[in-house]
């Protein structure tokens, strides 16, 4: 088909067009619609005209009336309903022939919204904590998003965002709202298909590149000092997947290191951590061919020597019932005795609420520095696990109780006390091992899709629904992460290389075997 494409027939402005070929694309024309095709070309103007009166009294009445419809009001109609969000326009175009591409930047200037037409941002400012409203104008304090982090060789990290309002100029510093951290801007970049442009200046609505953040993450929100205001967080699923990692050679670990933490700064979904007992690096993801992208990158693009493990299922731990538990701890450090006695109250929460600490006790009880000391112990204790040393995971912790002596008291007997407090009511509470279930869509030929779901039963995967297309089936199934390894192999060959899959992190589950 794409080797027939000629051009496009333009149903607004009732025109053929046609791209030169020997400027790939670059140069276009406009011609008459020729006869053969200007019966098909009415019949689906009259198809746009009649879908676009919905949206329009204005073109309503004229179309009832027998009157013409001009391209102005189309234009004017389409980008009403595209901003409204009612329509989603649809063009046609050919990447690889490089024709199209004109129209469709035409339709992002003639449709979408400039950031003066959209409503005020919603944003929650860091002080107050509450939730506020942003008008989208150069005039208002600075809020700007980074979406994307990216390590370039001669540059350093570059820091994609998108300016929601004020201005944010080359050389001045800024607000990391999320780090809590002064950053400076050195220079903005206005990035090309093929090139950069150095600019001095990001306006409300502007996307560009910011280098020379020392501390920003994918996800974080930039802001004028003073105006500390947090954007929509983006959310990022767990990693769900771990190797190990270990330098070949001294000379590979500062290597290893630099790039590992520059992968971590791009994504989100990537995790590093140093195993307490063997003091290997463990890495991890949101699958198989996720680390293996990010290895490949280790190994190619950092040019490190690495040694590297089989991929390995991350866990997760939580508990089933409620227990109440009572601690104490005592001891004498430098001379000094640090005593503190607490009652916590563990319970399990829904699956995906994810973990939760709170006081029962009035600041009068207990000062407010010492409660905080008890979250501080608490919140450190999640990571560790319960039982086999995975990370735990919607299990909410109440402090109920306590025996306060002034003398004695102190943070660090308050944080331990919770710690080990923690640890011993989570062993009562008849914990569990969590595992990763996976959402996984396969398509495959009809006549092998008997197969396909039988493979998936065995893999302990369930079934949620089919759909049929043409010659094929699209199954769609939950199966957990462990037994998915190697399941492209396995599909290529139930179905001669014809089905594919795609597969992502759903939710933890039991794990029942």
């Amino acid at each position: 088909m794409e080797s027939a494409y000629e051009g496009n027939i333009d149903l607004i402005k009732m025109q053929e067009v046609h791209w030169d070929l020997d400027t790939e694309g670059a140069e276009l024309r406009f011609s008459d619609i020729r006869e053969e095709h200007r019966e098909i070309a009415e019949v689906w103007r009259e198809k746009l005209i009649d879908a676009l009166s919905a949206y329009s009294d204005e073109i309503t009445d004229l179309y009832l009336e027998g009157k013409a419809v001009s391209s102005d009001l189309i234009h004017k109609t389409l980008r009403e309903a595209t901003i409204t969000r009612e329509i989603v326009p649809v063009l046609v175009g050919s990447s690889l022939k490089n024709k199209g591409v004109q129209p469709v930047l035409d339709a992002v200037i003639n449709y979408l919204p400039s950031p003066e037409e959209l409503p005020p941002i919603p944003a929650i400012h860091g002080k107050k904590d509450e939730e506020i409203k942003i008008p989208r104008t150069d005039k208002e304090n600075l809020s700007a998003l980074i979406f994307k982090i990216q390590h370039d060789r001669e540059m350093g990290m570059l820091c994609y965002l998108r300016v929601y309002s004020g201005i944010i100029k080359s050389g001045t510093a800024v607000l990391n709202v999320n780090g809590k951290k002064r950053e400076r801007v050195n220079r903005l970049l206005r990035m090309h298909a093929n090139h950069h442009e150095q600019i001095s200046e990001l306006r409300a609505g502007d996307i560009g590149v910011a280098i020379g953040m020392k501390f920003a993450r994918t996800g974080e929100t930039l802001a004028s000092e003073g105006y500390p205001v947090i954007l929509e967080n983006m959310e990022f699923p767990e990693p769900v997947i771990s190797v190990a990692i270990e330098p070949k050679t001294m000379s590979d670990q500062s290597k290893l290191k630099n790039a590992l933490d520059n992968l971590r700064r791009e994504d989100p979904t990537f995790a590093v951590k140093e195993n307490d007992e063997t003091g290997q690096l463990i890495i991890s993801g949101m699958g198989e061919l996720h680390l293996d992208v990010l290895v490949t990158r280790v190994l190619e693009e950092y040019k490190v020597e690495a040694n590297v493990g089989k991929p390995q299922v991350t866990y997760r731990e939580s508990i089933t019932k409620a227990v109440s538990h009572s601690e104490t701890y005592q001891r004498t450090l430098a001379g000094k005795e640090h005593a503190a006695t607490i009652t916590l109250q563990v319970e399990p929460r829904d699956r995906g609420e994810g973990n939760y600490f709170e006081s029962s006790l009035s600041t009068g009880k207990l000062p407010a520095n010492f409660q905080e000391a008890v979250r501080r112990g608490i919140e450190a204790s999640f990571p560790s696990g319960i039982v086999m040393g995975y990370p735990a995971v919607d299990v909410k912790v109440t402090l109920t109780g306590v025996v306060f002596q002034e003398l004695t008291a102190s943070e660090i007997a308050f944080e331990a006390a919770s710690s080990l407090g923690y640890d011993a009511a989570c062993r009562k509470a008849s914990p569990v091992l969590l595992e990763p279930i996976m959402e996984v869509d396969v398509m495959c030929p009809s006549e092998q899709v008997g197969d396909v779901i039988s493979n998936l039963s065995q893999r302990g995967g369930h079934v949620d629904s089919m759909e049929s297309r043409p010659s094929y089936e699209l199954v769609k199934a939950k199966a957990p992460l462990v037994n998915m390894f190697g399941y492209s192999t396995t599909l290529r060959s139930l179905t001669q290389g014809r089905g594919t899959f795609s597969m992502e992190f759903s939710h933890f589950a039991t794990k029942t075997s």
